[in-house]
């Protein structure tokens, strides 16, 4: 047994030597001690060509995109219904106030931007007390001829001729009764003060009467019917209809009740 033993080690150091003398015989060894495996596939790739210039220069054409019925417009969840009504309507009105503005300016010899300025002031008020902007205009024109710096023998001032000493108190948010001459100050009193009358009286003709201060009277002796006369030609003209400039000049305008007597107004 031990001869046997002295044997193989004598054999392990021997072919350890000539495993270390003959080291292609160790890698010879190994292959055939080693597992068999697989060997992976070679993969071939194809040859990766690069586009051309001229390809690269022009742009793709866009893809046409599928042909669908269009989508019925909604309105914005913000926007009234009645947007484009309101749009037709505020055109309509400036075109009215132009048609406005040019037959007043040459029937009263007003420039045209003065003449601009009182429509547009006009309206604006009447928007805001709820009037009709016309009957302004036409109280206006018999009060003044649109002078805005008319003042008759008793105190009547501006463009509508109101007496700031009985209305003082409506010039107060306007800086005092010197503003009565003042155009925008003095078509906002007139309108007040008319609207006032209309309302009390129940109908425009009565309430003209009052404005001219013949509401104490039997007659306004005309007035009325020279104020309705020239609101009838202003929707003439605010229509687009042609309407005469020049007309028979009529009788002065009568001074009486508030611009003759201040106390009788005072008391109404």
């Amino acid at each position: 047994m031990q001869h046997t033993l002295t044997f193989f080690g004598v054999s392990a150091l021997a072919m350890m030597a000539l495993l270390y003398l003959r080291p292609e015989l160790a890698h010879e060894a190994s292959q055939l001690l080693a597992p068999p495996h697989k060997q992976a596939p070679v993969v071939v790739r194809a040859p990766v060509q690069a586009p051309a210039l001229s390809a690269l220069m022009t742009a793709p054409a866009p893809t046409p995109a599928p042909r669908s019925s269009p989508a019925p417009a909604m309105p914005a969840p913000d926007e009234p219904p009645i947007l484009a009504l309101d749009e037709k309507a505020s055109k309509a009105n400036r075109k009215q106030q132009e048609f406005v503005t040019t037959w007043l300016s040459k029937r009263y010899r007003v420039a045209g931007d003065a003449a601009n300025m009182l429509v547009s002031t006009a309206y604006s008020t009447a928007r805001e007390i709820k009037l009709d902007p016309l009957l302004i205009l036409a109280v206006m024109a018999i009060e003044s001829g649109l002078n805005p710096f008319a003042e008759s023998p008793v105190g009547a001032q501006g463009l509508m001729q109101v007496m700031s000493k009985i209305h003082h108190e409506k010039f107060q948010d306007m800086g005092g009764t010197k503003a009565a001459l003042n155009p925008v100050a003095n078509i906002r009193v007139g309108s007040l003060i008319l609207k006032e009358y209309v309302k009390r009286g129940g109908s425009v003709e009565a309430g003209l009467k009052t404005y001219v201060g013949a509401a104490a009277f039997e007659t306004d002796q005309g007035y009325g019917s020279r104020v309705m006369n020239e609101y009838q030609k202003l929707k003439l003209v605010a229509s687009g209809k042609k309407v005469p400039t020049v007309t028979t000049p009529a009788a002065p305008k009568p001074v009486m009740g508030e611009k003759a007597s201040q106390e009788q107004i005072a008391r109404l």
